[in-house]
């Protein structure tokens, strides 16, 4: 009997673009998604699925769900990271869990940062506005250059290091902070080590750049918030658990802060209505930092060559530890 595969989120219809299905689709039934899919209709899409696809973590799979899966054999998710996967349910049914490579994510995602800021910082969608709507210039066009000014990169792993390197290039000062910062570590990138309130007293652009945890959960509240400068932006392209989004957004429409730039969200997509939609000085984009072709081609090659080993009987490849070391914020 043929196995049925089901691909979720293919938001960007890259899986057949960037990689070869005919083996796997000679040897089992594939179904792929390019639209979300929610509550009762993901349930009943799912139900006899004999393996899964997820893109990252955008469809959550929680205990509750995979117990409906009573065909469920194997799971694949892209990246090396699933922070909305139940791994421990699916461990207790002995169903194998693989993933990918990532490729070049982390830097797209710095190239990203850079593009938000700079966007935000020079109001680049305001005044191209305003030529689309046969103006010049406005209020707003006397700006600030970068040189001189402080960026606070909250968190300094690999993507915070290479965000370091550009401001430092800018003439910026950069300065750091995360559960573990060391001035070693900040001083290798040419940053200095400061306290979590110190940053964001002192920072002109806060980017944030840590691993979410059940410890960064809203690290910055309406407390934190309140400690930026008025005219300072914050900028997220790591998690949106990492902000509280409502004070966030009370934030922005009180002008406590200068502006936001953010590509994470508490649910994607975006609801229509969402309150972030209309704020103030506010640079959106659709979760973007890991979007690159040659991420996704890592992403959906790898894919279908670990179906390929699944359907054919062989060892699975690139198996999630089940005994995984808790992630360190950095």
């Amino acid at each position: 009997m043929r196995k049925k595969i089901i691909v979720l989120d293919d938001y960007e219809n890259s899986y057949e673009k960037l990689s070869n299905w005919s083996n796997i689709k000679g040897l089992a039934d594939v179904e792929i998604f390019n639209e979300p899919i929610y509550g009762d209709k993901l349930l009943e899409t799912l139900k006899q699925a004999n393996a899964l696809v997820l893109m990252r973590d955008r469809t959550p799979l929680p205990a509750s769900l995979i117990a409906q899966l009573s065909h469920l054999e194997y799971v694949v998710f892209t990246g090396t990271r699933n922070l909305a996967l139940d791994a421990a349910a699916l461990k207790e049914r002995n169903i194998p869990i693989s993933h990918t490579e990532w490729g070049p994510s982390k830097d797209s995602t710095a190239e990203l940062t850079w593009a938000l800021i700079l966007g935000l910082h020079k109001r680049l969608v305001e005044q191209n506005q305003l030529l689309s709507k046969h103006a010049w210039r406005n209020e707003h066009s006397l700006l600030p250059v970068l040189k001189g000014r402080t960026l606070g990169l909250i968190g300094l792993g690999e993507i915070g290091g290479r965000v370091a390197k550009v401001a430092l290039a800018f003439g910026m000062k950069v300065i750091t902070w995360s559960p573990n910062m060391t001035a070693e570590r900040a001083a290798a990138v040419g940053a200095q080590a400061t306290s979590l309130v110190e940053l964001l007293q002192q920072a002109d652009i806060v980017s944030l750049h840590l691993v979410a945890s059940a410890t960064t959960k809203g690290l910055l509240n309406q407390e934190k918030l309140a400690l930026m400068k008025k005219d300072a932006l914050l900028i997220n392209t790591s998690r949106s658990t990492l902000v509280d989004t409502s004070a966030l957004v009370a934030a922005l429409n009180d002008r406590l802060i200068g502006g936001a730039a953010i590509d994470v969200f508490d649910a994607e997509p975006l609801a229509e209505n969402h309150p972030l939609r209309t704020t103030p000085n506010t640079l959106l984009t659709p979760h973007l930092g890991f979007v690159a072709q040659p991420v996704f081609e890592s992403f959906t090659q790898g894919v279908v060559e670990c179906l390929e080993a699944w359907l054919n009987g062989q060892p699975v490849i690139r198996p999630l530890p089940w005994l995984r070391q808790p992630q360190k914020s950095t």
